[in-house]
């Protein structure tokens, strides 16, 4: 019982091994893995947008490794394996199952939907050829950033204009009012210097006055007395 059983096994593995070599039971599957979105700068020239895989049962030969994008209403292929533009594509492997494109001369007109894809070319299984979920490039555009700051500095500038343009005209306009004012007051100044002087005038006169009247009615008797003998 024991050696039929070691038969049967021999067997199954034969048979296996037999249509293994035939692709009949191709079990090799991939697995492709991207990051979902990606973002870069608006000073940025290049992106480097990764990719990971993993096989199971697949052959040691390296696989294809094909880059795609999607537009909203359009897509490209871009890398089949041999990258149709190689001065804006490249496909770079960090490591034996890690993979990258690098797009240079980065534009706001890349951003689109990228898709990674790993192909084993010599297995005919279904799973052999992947894709991943697709990375999503944006690029920041120019005004996110220095436009706005730029808007806040204008308007600060047209702010401060319209506020020293307002304080001149209302200067002018109370220019008028002003001077009338003041002409007002140094009329009133000069009206009390002299209404002043002629108040201190009178007080003099009146003083000389008194003192003249006071000496007058103050003179000595014997001037009375030479005055009436010499009449006589």
């Amino acid at each position: 019982m024991a050696s039929v059983n070691k038969s049967h096994k021999a067997l199954v593995l034969a048979l296996d091994w037999i249509l293994y070599s035939v692709g009949a039971t191709d079990i090799c599957h991939v697995t492709v893995t991207q990051p979902r979105f990606q973002e870069a700068e608006h000073s940025a020239h290049t992106a480097l947008l990764t990719c990971a895989f993993s096989a199971h049962g697949c052959s040691p030969a390296n696989p294809q490794v094909l880059w795609f994008r999607f537009f909203t209403d359009r897509h490209e292929d871009l890398c089949t394996p041999e990258c149709a533009n190689q001065q804006k594509f490249q496909v770079r492997a960090s490591s034996e199952n890690n993979h990258s494109l690098q797009i240079n001369n980065l534009t706001v007109n890349d951003n689109a939907l990228y898709f990674c894809g790993i192909a084993f070319a010599n297995s005919g299984s279904p799973y052999s050829k992947q894709t991943g979920d697709g990375t999503l490039l944006t690029k920041r555009e120019r005004h996110d950033t220095e436009e706005f700051n730029s808007m806040i500095v204008v308007s600060t500038l047209l702010l401060l204009y319209s506020i020293t343009i307002f304080t001149i005209l209302i200067g002018h306009k109370l220019k008028p009012k002003l001077l009338n004012r003041s002409g007002n007051e140094g009329q009133r100044t000069e009206n009390c210097k002299i209404s002043s002087g002629r108040k201190i005038f009178r007080a003099i006169a009146q003083e000389l006055q008194r003192q003249q009247h006071a000496e007058h009615c103050h003179q000595p008797d014997h001037l009375e007395d030479d005055t009436v003998y010499q009449n006589r």
